[in-house]
C-alpha cells in the first residue's frame, strides 16, 4: 500500500475513539496488528500482535511516536511502523 498520499492524523485526532481498531503496517508494509487501546497512564499504544481473528493474540505496548497514524483513500485510520511482528512479539506483554 503506498502511503505517501494518505493525511496524516492531527494531534486532535489522536484519540482513542478514532485509533481504536486500527491497522498497524510494519516496515514491509505487512498488517502486523491492530490497535487495541491506548493506555492513558503511559500514554502507550497497546497493539494486539499475532493470533487469529483476535483469538491468541498478545497485547504489547509501543510510545506513540513510534507510529504514524493516517488516513487512506476510504477515509479509514491506520498506522505505520517501523517495527516488524516479529520485533512486536518480543516485547513483554502488556497488562492493564
Amino acid at each position: 500500500m503506498d502511503h505517501s498520499n494518505h493525511v496524516r492524523l492531527t494531534a486532535s485526532e489522536l484519540s482513542p475513539a478514532i485509533l481504536e481498531g486500527a491497522t498497524v503496517y510494519g516496515a514491509d508494509d505487512d498488517k502486523i496488528g491492530t490497535v487495541d487501546h491506548i493506555d492513558g497512564a503511559s500514554g502507550r499504544v497497546v497493539i494486539d500482535v499475532g493470533g487469529f481473528l483476535g483469538i491468541g493474540s498478545k497485547p504489547v505496548a509501543v510510545p506513540m511516536t513510534e507510529l504514524d497514524f493516517m488516513r487512506d483513500d476510504d477515509g479509514d485510520v491506520h498506522a505505520v511502523t517501523t517495527w516488524t511482528k516479529d520485533q512486536l512479539k518480543e516485547l513483554p506483554e502488556h497488562l492493564d
